[in-house]
């Protein structure tokens, strides 16, 4: 909790806050004066500091036997003649998985045994002898782009704003040139973006979000929530969002088919004779599954039924 307090003694001066905080070093509660404060005292605080200095110390220490470790290791390969894995990774400074991506493509010769695989020395060294001079890689040719769209072409083409289009160039990189106090963007990259974007020219009917809401009963986040978990088709109409009809329907139906049956809470009040509180505490007390449908909340018809049944002797 934050408290703020003026000093009445001292004009001018700001006004006092007052927090209540947990000590990270003794757990205790105690209020601080400024929202960067992690300790109670001094005290906690040296103590906080002296443990830092004490566990980077001993991370210091096994970074330092590691180190000569993976030395020691690396001076004795030489002598071998024949090595594993992971002592050419560490030879060639590579990671043990570049290797057996070597083996592979062929580039290593190896032998192997059941969970061993050893590499022979003078194959290593064969290859630095048969290997050929290097040679430079060919920048490859950039082709020119002489074909371009002004944002104007870009909104009324795609059906986006102003500011998606700029959120877009700057997300995808698009290159832009400036021409005569207008902006160009790359026709081909925003082509190909938005290719990747398109609906599917077969969906010929479509959802808006209020359309969902209103059909099904259901609130906005209900229906974000839907659309996601079934990946409904969409489209994007300047800043109103579509969702395929028949996908819909069909997701809708099949939720329909697979969701176990279920009470609303009206129906079992009814049926059982009792209030909405006794309802909530068998639900409760003896974990009844629930779920929600938009702002409503429906109970297992099975559990309740196996609960509340009448019983036999």
């Amino acid at each position: 909790m934050i408290q703020f307090k003026r000093n009445k003694k001292q004009k001018g001066m700001r006004n006092l806050i007052r927090i209540q905080k947990k000590c990270e070093w003794c757990g205790n509660e105690f209020t601080a004066y400024k929202c960067s404060t992690r300790f109670c005292c001094k005290r906690c605080n040296e103590h906080a500091y002296k443990d830092r200095l004490r566990k980077q110390k001993v991370q210091n220490c096994q970074d330092e036997i590691s180190k000569n470790e993976n030395v020691k290791t690396l001076g004795n390969i030489p002598s071998k003649e024949f090595l594993t894995p992971r002592e050419v990774g560490m030879l060639f400074g590579l990671d043990r998985v570049t290797i057996y991506r070597y083996l592979w493509d062929g580039y290593l010769s190896c032998i192997q045994f059941k969970g061993k695989t050893f590499i022979r020395r003078q194959d290593i060294d064969k290859l630095f002898d048969e290997s050929r001079p290097y040679q430079k890689r060919q920048k490859k040719e950039r082709a020119p782009i002489t074909e371009f769209y002004t944002t104007a072409e870009v909104e009324q083409k795609f059906s986006v704003g102003t500011s998606w289009v700029f959120k877009v160039a700057k997300d995808e990189n698009i290159p832009k040139v400036f021409h005569r106090g207008k902006t160009l963007w790359s026709k081909n990259h925003f082509d190909a973006y938005f290719s990747k974007k398109a609906p599917n020219q077969s969906i010929n009917e479509w959802y808006s979000v209020e359309d969902i809401k209103s059909n099904f009963n259901m609130t906005t986040n209900a229906v974000y929530s839907f659309v996601s978990k079934f990946n409904i088709p969409k489209k994007k109409v300047k800043r109103e969002v579509f969702y395929s009809k028949v996908h819909v329907d069909a997701a809708k139906n099949k939720t329909e088919l697979e969701t176990p049956q279920y009470y609303t809470i009206p129906e079992a009040t009814a049926k059982y004779n009792m209030t909405r509180d006794q309802l909530y505490h068998y639900v409760k007390w003896h974990n009844i599954s629930k779920i929600k449908e938009g702002k409503y909340t429906k109970i297992s018809r099975k559990e309740l039924d196996e609960l509340l049944a009448p019983p036999l002797i």
